[in-house]
């Protein structure tokens, strides 16, 4: 789902149409749908050994997953982001002076007021976006990307990914897309993820895990025993107030207007400070996407899975080597079309992508 402007040259259901929003999940994606292709990949994955067999955590709603005894979480065959464990490659830190911009759980009914607040201040951001909220709002979605804002994944419903099956991670990080730009980068939900869920991420969909360095936790803000505004503008000062040699990735939500409000109150306090904001996504790397530079470059037409150059989805074959000793890796017949499409997921993030 991007804006009109250059695109791969294929033709695409208008957003927010029944024929385009029929084509994705309307929550949790079946793993028995998904294209024989990205199967195939995950299988032949796991069998070259990139993909680490690390057991599944598991939780209870509001706590930290855990892993079975024997398990540590901050050994480096796991090193879970959860239990703040950094995997060389991932990205927690923006470069030095920086505040690189970023909100996750888009589109919502209080994104209109952050995009208003943004253009006032001429600032773009990165929106890490869930699939579920993107086929919910689309016209939020869309007054996001055309307004110049970058795009990135955060998952189709927002799991846990380390208590997922290798299948469920892949069906949670893309879903069958329609071509146009494929993000760059996606953040796990909750900030969960180990060695084997950023495998799957950048062995087979080439996406680059970003995390934070600081967090808001401003989504508990409409909770009874939630944080408070003055808690947060507190933070902002203790933090704008360290060394600029790492820069700032704050974890915030534009998830509800209080969310919204607390960055508003704190973005006066960062110029003043000394530092320089941008879209997260405009200076940990490259480029948004992998196949254009921005949302108005050229785009290259390119396959979702890392080194492929799209085809068609066919039934996957159910004798294929399991991804994991015990996991079944099975896929219907995913709507055998040569249209590629791109939903890559937000912390939710799953993701659409359009032209």
């Amino acid at each position: 789902m991007f804006k009109r402007g250059p695109t791969d040259g294929t033709t695409y259901a208008q957003v927010g149409t029944p024929t385009w929003s029929a084509a994705y999940p309307s929550f949790s994606p079946d793993v028995n749908a998904l294209p024989k292709e990205w199967v195939d990949a995950l299988n032949a994955a796991v069998a070259a050994g990139k993909i680490p067999n690390i057991p599944q955590s598991s939780n209870t709603p509001g706590v930290n997953p855990v892993y079975p005894a024997g398990v540590n979480p901050n050994g480096p065959e796991v090193c879970s982001a959860t239990y703040k464990c950094r995997i060389p490659g991932d990205i927690w830190d923006a470069p030095a002076e920086y505040v690189g911009i970023s909100f996750d759980d888009g589109p919502t009914t209080s994104s209109p007021r952050l995009l208003q607040f943004l253009e006032s201040k001429n600032e773009t951001a990165t929106h890490f976006m869930i699939g579920v909220y993107i086929i919910a709002n689309p016209q939020l979605f869309l007054d996001i990307f055309n307004a110049g804002h970058d795009i990135a994944a955060h998952t189709w419903t927002h799991p846990y990914m380390t208590t997922l099956t290798n299948l469920e991670i892949v069906a949670q990080l893309i879903r069958n897309s329609t071509g146009g730009r494929v993000p760059r980068y996606w953040r796990p939900p909750y900030g969960d993820s180990d060695m084997r869920v950023r495998a799957i991420a950048k062995e087979l969909f080439g996406l680059e895990t970003v995390i934070w360095n600081q967090d808001t936790e401003d989504w508990s803000l409409t909770q009874p025993r939630g944080t408070t505004p003055q808690t947060i503008h507190d933070s902002f000062v203790k933090w704008l107030a360290a060394p600029k040699t790492t820069g700032l990735i704050v974890l915030e939500h534009e998830f509800s207007d209080q969310s919204v409000n607390a960055f508003i109150d704190a973005y006066p306090l960062i110029g003043p400070a000394g530092w320089k904001t941008a879209s997260l996504t405009s200076i940990i790397g490259d480029s948004t996407y992998q196949n254009s530079d921005d949302d108005d470059s050229p785009v290259t037409p390119d396959g979702i899975l890392v080194g492929a150059s799209g085809g068609s989805a066919d039934t996957a074959d159910t004798s294929s080597t399991p991804a994991v000793a015990g996991q079944t890796t099975s896929a219907h017949d995913a709507s055998a079309s040569s249209t590629k499409v791109v939903f890559v997921s937000l912390a939710v993030s799953g993701y659409l992508v359009v032209p």
